[in-house]
């Protein structure tokens, strides 16, 4: 009997139950229980969002907390992902991850095993403990002739292209930050500037108004000593002077 292919067996999955005999592997027995996983450690953790068992530092949401997260963060590491295409930008509050796997290289197939994995880790009850799921998922990829070395590599792939997707955009980010704080002290000297100007401006007219107010008052005693008649007919007569508004 010809074997089924390996396209065909990835397309129907079906997940024997832990507890059941497993007629597709010979009647092997699937126990329900297995040994705790043990804990990742350092293994591998550069591919894991955060270290298990350790929670990640608080989101910032206000506006300057972000732009102080980003400015003082560190350079990133320079990424071995070599992008061929244009990132996608954000649109609608969401990314095109199928484009940063595209530009990353990540073969539609490489990417359909790993929805297919995650369908059947999602197939589970939830309340299945994990190492029953990995033991019922591999047991099923096994019995399927789908290699889950395979999957495991597309996943890393994807997982590499997103790190390379958020280090690119860390870069691309603070280069922004660099240029818009490098504008902010230019723009800051200007307002220093023009702020001293306006001092230096009101500085002096209230030098003016003192000293030209002192003069008039030296001015005023020779008219006030003709009196008051006297000059409002002299203003009104000449043609050079005019009443005061």
């Amino acid at each position: 009997m010809a074997r089924k292919s390996t396209a065909s067996k990835e397309t129907d999955l079906r997940i024997p139950r832990a507890g059941t005999v497993d007629s597709s592997r010979g009647g092997q027995y699937l126990p329900p229980t297995v040994s705790s996983k043990p804990g990742w450690g350092k293994t591998v953790l550069g591919w894991f969002v955060v270290q298990e068992g350790q929670a990640g530092p608080p989101e910032a949401t206000d506006a300057d907390a972000l732009i102080s997260k980003y400015a003082n963060a560190p350079l990133p590491a320079p990424t071995a992902i070599s992008f061929t295409g244009p990132l996608p930008q954000k649109v609608d509050g969401a990314f095109d991850f199928a484009q940063v796997f595209d530009a990353a290289g990540v073969t539609p197939e490489d990417r359909d095993r790993v929805t297919k994995a995650q369908e059947l880790l999602r197939s589970l009850p939830t309340e299945t403990p994990a190492p029953v799921k990995k033991q019922i998922v591999e047991a099923s990829l096994k019995a399927f002739g789908v290699p889950t070395d395979k999957i495991i590599e597309a996943s890393v792939e994807e997982i590499q292209a997103l790190e390379g997707f958020i280090q690119a955009g860390q870069s691309e980010t603070q280069k922004t930050l660099t240029d818009g704080n490098s504008r902010i002290a230019t723009l800051e000297a200007d307002i220093a500037r023009v702020k001293l100007a306006m001092q230096e401006s009101v500085t002096e007219q209230e030098a003016r108004s003192r000293g030209a107010n002192s003069k008039k008052l030296e001015v005023q005693q020779i008219l006030e000593f003709f009196g008051q008649e006297a000059v409002a007919k002299v203003v009104r007569d000449s043609p050079k002077l005019h009443e005061p508004q």
